[in-house]
């Protein structure tokens, strides 16, 4: 399932490693510090416990929210919007 992880995170050695975590997740940036990604429940807690591990709760804010396949099309991206093809299971493939 398509994963949001969006986060605001104030120390930047912590931020780094939350950004890298999602990264290793297999998700991707599509703003500073907003990723887009294909998830499943499995990799969805394996994210979230790092994080987890990682954050401040009493200062740090992250989002985890999972978005079906039919509500992201229905996204509109405006501006200097990423490009939603590359968060497709195609195009992923391609890379491999």
């Amino acid at each position: 399932m398509l994963t949001w992880v969006m986060y605001d995170i104030p120390k930047n050695k912590v931020r780094t490693k939350v950004a890298k975590a999602c990264k290793e997740a297999g998700i991707y940036r599509v703003q500073y510090s907003v990723f887009l990604g294909d998830l499943d429940k499995a990799q969805r807690r394996e994210l979230r416990t790092k994080i987890e591990e990682l954050i401040d709760e009493n200062v740090d804010s992250v989002y985890i929210f999972p978005m079906c396949s039919d509500d992201f099309k229905q996204c509109v991206l405006l501006g200097q919007a990423f490009d939603k093809d590359l968060i497709t299971d195609e195009i992923k493939a391609l890379f491999l």
